[in-house]
């Protein structure tokens, strides 16, 4: 079913829509995001990045949750999307049976608010309360690996925390 959950503050570029999609041989992508899920512009300019044959849908986290845990879900290849680390843990909690959570990219566009961060790697730069969140996640899901793209080393979180 969830072939993998990824952090990518991006949501849906070049990288998700042909490296990851074709790697995974993904069949849908679902984007859980709230601010996403309420902004028509951001839907639509999405939804044109995702390759031809291949089912979007963009909902907030909790509506992603639900539509995963429906059993019409199961048999689907599906690739999803979050923003934060702190997502991607409510996603896990909620959804059995995810096969690899991977932290692509965190922070970067947001580490110049001022906000106190830890630099995980060169595109994961986390608050604190995502650190303790990423350490969770790790412990739950002990493959969560760091990974830009998947030709890229893993570098397992737990090793790098």
């Amino acid at each position: 079913m969830v072939k993998a959950l990824r952090v990518d503050e991006r949501l849906i570029h070049g990288q998700v829509a042909m490296a990851w999609t074709r790697d995974l041989g993904i069949q849908g992508i679902m984007v859980a995001d709230d601010e996403a899920a309420s902004n028509e512009m951001q839907k639509m300019t999405l939804k044109m990045a995702v390759p031809d044959g291949i089912k979007c849908i963009i909902k907030t986290v909790p509506e992603i949750i639900a539509l995963l845990n429906n059993p019409r879900s199961e048999g689907m290849r599906i690739l999803v999307l979050v923003k934060t680390v702190k997502n991607a843990l409510e996603v896990y909690k909620a959804v059995p049976g995810i096969e690899y959570v991977n932290i692509g990219n965190a922070g970067r566009f947001t580490s110049g608010d001022g906000t106190e961060r830890t630099i995980i790697s060169r595109s994961v730069s986390l608050t604190p309360d995502e650190v303790e969140a990423l350490k969770e996640l790790a412990t739950l899901a002990p493959d969560t690996a760091l990974q830009m793209v998947p030709s890229d080393e893993k570098k397992l979180v737990s090793e790098v925390l």
